[in-house]
């Protein structure tokens, strides 16, 4: 539904002319996104101490990060129209252009019905614009380059969450209160350096030439709906793999922390070196993604995460903080490999509509297992009781859920196909 220029793959090296040099165009997405990203994190930090401000309250905090998963319910329909409608383009710059005034207009009401409100709707626009912005990424690069752009948006992502804690770290030590325009609202400025962001990802990605030859069809018939995207074979195929990923991953980071102190008799710095260890392992199964020969496959899909879960059986094992780090390391290295790998696949295997509703399925379902997988593992951490292993002896309730989790991203494997699905229409 959406025809663009496709350029015929070329034979090269990244060594010899970098990816970024080479496409202009994504690497404008990818300063957008990177901007973007380190206001999103600042915003984040701004929304739970803005929260604790008013209320006092720890749990009020964690509502915060509740309300930021369940908008995965409510995108998934505006996101599927949006692939049917708009096409990429104009879906990403009409969600930046709503972003800079969601969240401008945070820090003008000091009630947390006002900040959950617009928690919920910054969720809302970022959950549509995430799957047009990777259904246009085969539009920028070259097929060979996919998995490397794939890792450079997804580091960008997550890669400025310490810099934009940090960012907000340095504005909440200001002294706002003496400045006319904000008055007393210290958390005003991160809001509007947020929005600022926003707005410098609305220019970078409207200059950006390939996307604006990009032009839909007009659509006549009725969008198909999300459900259209879980009819793709493709997209089936992908999917459990990378839900088991989420699963896991939710479950590690839901108990970890007890599992550090409670098990390991370690401190809750050693929790924050077990997701440092985590993101280093992130970081190799990118670059190892890139370095590899050959084209993604659902093969490395299956290779990353089964990775993944061997890492989180190794884990709930380790008998000392140490093995956890290294586990840990390996398991970031699965999961980014395997995540990455198979975002690949389906920027490469599908196109137009097809992609954006694939792309929709993915970031929705992905963000909907780690919330749940999260929730789910708190309470099992809870209900499970210690139990007593042959040849072992008693076994604490953490180790028994992460080990159950890892056996959860290891079935997983069982629903990938060996060979890429055929395409088919949505009515499949």
């Amino acid at each position: 539904m959406f025809p663009v220029e496709r350029r015929p793959t070329c034979n090269h090296t990244g060594v010899a002319e970098p990816l970024l040099r080479r496409r202009k165009g994504f690497s404008r997405l990818l300063a957008g996104q990177g901007v973007s990203a380190l206001g999103d994190w600042m915003a984040t930090t701004a929304f739970m101490a803005l929260t604790l401000k008013l209320t006092g309250s720890p749990t009020a905090v964690g509502g915060i990060l509740t309300v930021r998963l369940l908008p995965a319910i409510v995108a998934g329909p505006i996101a599927a129209r949006a692939a049917h409608r708009a096409g990429p383009r104009p879906t990403m710059l009409t969600m930046d252009a709503l972003r800079v005034a969601m969240v401008a207009v945070v820090p003008f009401v000091q009630a947390l019905w006002w900040v959950y409100l617009w928690a919920f709707m910054i969720e809302v626009a970022s959950l549509v614009f995430l799957p047009a912005r990777d259904a246009c990424v085969p539009d920028l690069v070259d097929e060979e380059d996919l998995p490397a752009a794939n890792g450079m948006l997804l580091g960008s992502s997550y890669g400025t969450i310490p810099i934009g804690a940090g960012a907000f770290a340095l504005v909440a030590a200001l002294p706002v209160e003496r400045w006319p325009v904000i008055g007393d609202r210290p958390y005003a400025l991160a809001f509007w350096v947020d929005a600022a962001t926003y707005v410098v990802s609305f220019l970078l990605i409207a200059g950006i030439a390939e996307l604006s030859r990009a032009v839909p069809e007009t659509a006549t018939d009725e969008p198909p709906g999300l459900r259209g995207a879980f009819r793709l074979p493709l997209v089936r195929a992908v999917l459990p793999a990378t839900l088991g990923a989420a699963l896991g991953l939710g479950c590690l980071f839901s108990v970890g922390i007890v599992f550090v102190r409670e098990v390991l008799d370690a401190s809750d710095a050693a929790f924050g070196l077990l997701i440092v260890s985590f993101g280093v392992g992130a970081g190799l199964g990118l670059l190892l993604l890139q370095r590899r020969g050959g084209e993604p496959s659902l093969a490395w899909v299956r290779e990353g995460i089964g990775v993944a879960a061997l890492s989180m059986g190794a884990i709930a094992i380790a008998p000392a903080i140490v093995g956890a780090y290294l586990a840990a390391i390996t398991l970031g290295a699965g999961i980014s490999h395997g995540i990455v790998a198979g975002m690949s696949v389906l920027q490469r295997d599908t196109d137009g509509e097809d992609r954006l509703l694939a792309f929709t399925a993915f970031h929705i379902s992905i963000r909907l297992a780690l919330g749940i997988s999260a929730l789910a593992a708190g309470a099992a951490g809870d209900l499970v009781p210690e139990m007593h292993w042959p040849g072992i002896g008693e076994v604490a309730p953490a180790r028994t859920v992460i080990l159950g989790a890892g056996a959860v991203v290891l079935l997983s494997l069982a629903a990938v196909p060996r060979t890429t699905p055929t395409r088919s229409a949505h009515s499949t």
